[in-house]
């Protein structure tokens, strides 16, 4: 049992944390500046304007995450590149499907609004709490199942 522990060290590093965090602010960034452009330039429902940010944003976070985060981890190789990305768009998933439950609670069916400079901003607000609720899903997952922190390799 503690060796299993000390192997799942490297995945509770607040460095490796933090660098997910960095990373995280980064597709949140992305993510949300898609959101809003969608939304507010084109008029595009909160719910597909979120799927193309999001698309957008795992892209961009896996390849950050693969060469800072957590670069030895996962395996060599370019096929092994692959597998990492596949398994990161299947694990994010989850932390997707928390976004879109929280965007939706929050938007479809609710009178709140946001308006700033003639705007509504309140998607774009509610886009980034669901961003939050499921960032530590995506954490736990990513490093257990995409890197294989802690794994014998």
């Amino acid at each position: 049992m503690s060796d299993r522990l000390g192997k799942l060290e490297e995945l509770y590093s607040g460095i490796r944390f933090g660098k997910f965090l960095s990373v995280g602010a980064v597709g949140a960034t992305a993510e949300t500046l898609v959101v809003a452009f969608l939304t507010t330039g084109y008029g595009v429902l909160p719910q597909l304007a979120k799927a193309a940010g999001a698309e957008v944003s795992i892209t961009l976070m896996f390849l950050i995450n693969d060469r800072w985060t957590f670069p030895n981890a996962g395996g060599l190789g370019w096929l092994a590149g692959i597998r990492r990305y596949l398994k990161s768009h299947l694990v994010r998933a989850g932390g997707l499907l928390v976004g879109f439950a929280v965007l939706t609670a929050l938007t479809a069916g609710t009178d709140v609004t946001l308006v700033v400079a003639g705007a509504d901003l309140w998607p774009t607000v509610a886009n980034v709490i669901g961003i939050g609720c499921g960032m530590l899903l995506n954490y736990l997952t990513e490093g257990l199942f995409t890197w294989r922190v802690g794994a014998d390799r």
